[in-house]
């Protein structure tokens, strides 16, 4: 087994239709195209031997790296730095925009700062996760690699003047590799472009630049749009960037991370393919991203999440299913790539994902808190949508009382967990409120006795009197730290004393330092071998439990103790080992939208403490709501 980066060693470059991992040593090492679920053409970091990349980096010589994002951009900076020089490797991807295509552009600026440097580039693509061969034709300015029907061009940039790229074949005939030299001051690099009719061309310094300040144009304009001024703007912003990188623009979903596979144990067999839209991870994100600001990528959710009503209105299946295809498809057919080792030997590597036929009845709390999240930032929902609210929350009424697989995505079983009843709850709660609020025709009275009914089943059933705690699931003494979220939602009152005690019982079990374990799986089996680690979704839920039963001191030292997990770009996995390693598929979207939601509840409550105005907020409204069309 080859040495691989740590997870946490990469940065994030994307398009908003797909996205590349540049690992800290200059090496694309996971690019997945033309959109995230698509296979991918470069992926080293789920077999290092035969998984495929894009390599850049000093020739000879030991090296340091260091990399930074430009401020407020998702262009990422990779430095090298050497005895004889400092370089920079500049990598971003051309914005493509909200029609849906097949050509990806990335862009690898080289430039250097002091000396000379010599790089050298290596391009050994693997297309299919290397299940498909592929052909090389070069030119003087690049090279074209086909498998079938996709295709990689590389083009180079250069002056008149400037010496014929030359690439030569590598141990495998199939793949490039060609050393470019600059000088302090100088400017060159390449242009990667996916199925593209156009031949490889020389590309001037001029046009390359100018690509750059595009893109830098458009991430700063975009940025610019979040109204939040609290204490931890950095980490905020960053983490809305990367959200945004994870959007695909042409139908709005957000996909949980735009990899696959990366283990949540190093050797285990918990590795999933996340990159998929869950409703789940989405309807999160529309308080997080309304909080900030960015009014119009909550708004295309609301459309996509319409979308997704409407198709299953009347099926039988249920309204939802938990997760989808970037373009609103479902079939996420699960499978392994036994040629490939996995991430450190970590095998098996799956793509598709088996979770997409679980029924999680928490899904439709989600769902339906997002359109009332988005209600209330002046969003309103149109009468189509309105149809297929009602569709879904009738459907919930005589299903939402049997057992589940949950949010936890278990493989042992269904069960009657309490947090898909509290879910159920709020899926009820906020329809009545919707249809009250704007006066809109509902079985309002038989949500009504749903929803008291599941009030009075949880706090009977899901409350347990000898740990005096909610509990994961009806008759067993087991936590759960997804029950954070019962104060937030307004189940209950964050100083109600069962709640508090409920609190008190997840420091004891859950809670590790800052970081939090979902559950104890020896407790509560879940179908799977192996151990996790803490999950960072759930430390950043329990800052803002903390914060909002006026534990203030303990919520902050919490969360500035999870800001360090980050790597020095500001990007979180899913899981945090015991060693402080960040494990899971990465980046996580589950993770920086909790980051967001914690930050901005612990600023409001600050700020409340100190008697001071709110620093953030989401601003007032500036697009039209699309669930309305």
């Amino acid at each position: 087994m080859t040495d691989y980066p740590p997870i946490a060693g990469h940065g994030l470059i994307g398009d908003l239709q797909t996205a590349a991992l540049v690992a800290r040593d200059g090496t694309i090492d996971w690019f997945c195209g033309p959109r995230f679920d698509s296979p991918s053409l470069f992926g080293a970091l789920l077999d290092s031997e035969r998984g495929g990349h894009l390599r850049t980096r000093p020739v000879g010589g030991a090296f340091d790296t260091k990399q930074l994002y430009l401020p407020e951009t998702a262009v990422l900076i990779t430095r090298f730095l050497t005895d004889a020089g400092v370089g920079e490797l500049v990598d971003f991807m051309l914005i493509t925009g909200e029609e849906a295509n097949e050509q990806r552009r990335i862009v690898r600026m080289l430039r250097c700062v002091r000396g000379t440097m010599t790089f050298e580039i290596e391009i050994a693509p693997r297309f299919d996760y290397g299940r498909q061969s592929h052909i090389v034709t070069t030119n003087d300015d690049g090279a074209v690699f086909r498998a079938g029907a996709n295709s990689i061009t590389l083009s180079a940039v250069r002056e008149p003047g400037d010496a014929r790229v030359q690439p030569q074949p590598t141990v495998d005939a199939s793949d490039l590799a060609f050393s470019l030299t600059l000088r302090a001051g100088e400017v060159r690099g390449l242009l990667l472009e996916t199925n593209t009719s156009t031949p490889p061309r020389a590309i001037s310094t001029a046009e390359i630049e100018e690509y750059f300040h595009d893109t830098v144009q458009f991430w700063r304009d975009w940025s610019g749009q979040s109204t939040y001024r609290g204490r931890w703007r950095e980490q905020m912003l960053r983490s809305a960037i990367t959200l945004k990188l994870m959007t695909y623009a042409p139908t709005g979903g957000l996909v949980a991370a735009p990899t696959a596979a990366l283990p949540e144990q190093i050797g285990g067999e918990r590795n999933w393919d996340y990159r998929y839209t869950w409703v789940r991870d989405a309807s999160f994100s529309v308080q997080a991203l309304l909080g900030m600001g960015f009014i119009d990528e909550a708004a295309r959710f609301g459309l996509w999440l319409r979308r997704r009503v409407e198709e299953r209105a009347g099926t039988g299946d249920g309204p939802l299913d938990i997760m989808y295809r970037v373009d609103g498809s479902s079939d996420l057919s699960e499978e392994t790539l036994e040629h490939w080792e996995g991430y450190r030997g970590s095998a098996p590597v799956r793509i598709g994902n088996g979770a997409a036929s679980q029924l999680q009845l928490d899904i439709y709390g989600e769902a339906l808190d997002s359109v009332y999240q988005l209600d209330r930032a002046g969003l309103q929902i149109g009468h189509l949508g309105w149809v297929a609210i009602c569709n879904l929350v009738d459907w919930l009424a005589d299903n939402w009382d049997q057992p589940e697989e949950g949010i936890w995505e278990t493989r042992g079983g269904r069960k009657r967990f309490t947090y898909g009843r509290l879910m159920a709850w709020v899926a009820f709660d906020r329809a009545i409120r919707l249809a009250a609020d704007h006066g809109r025709p509902a079985s309002t009275e038989r949500w009504v006795t749903a929803r008291d009914a599941i009030y009075e089943q949880i706090m009977t059933h899901g409350w347990d009197p000898q740990r005096q705690a909610f509990v994961q699931q009806y008759g067993e003494p087991v936590l759960d730290a997804s029950l954070l979220r019962m104060a937030r939602v307004g189940f209950i009152a964050p100083q109600d004393p069962m709640w508090l005690s409920t609190l008190r019982a997840i420091d004891e079990e859950l809670v590790s330092d800052s970081l939090v374990y979902r559950y104890d799986p020896e407790a509560s089996p879940d179908g799977l071998r192996g151990s996790e680690g803490t999950f960072s979704l759930c430390s950043f839920a329990y800052v803002e439990a903390l914060a909002r039963s006026g534990r203030l001191d303990d919520a902050r030292l919490t969360f500035e103790k999870m800001l360090t997990y980050a790597n020095p770009l500001g990007l979180f996995s899913e899981e945090i080992a015991p060693t402080g390693e960040q494990i899971g598929n990465f980046p996580q979207a589950f993770t920086h939208l909790a980051l967001i939601d914690a930050g901005l509840t612990l600023d409001a409550q600050l700020d409340r403490a100190a008697g001071r105005p709110r620093s953030s907020g989401a601003g007032t409204a500036r697009a039209s709501f699309f669930l309305s069309q």
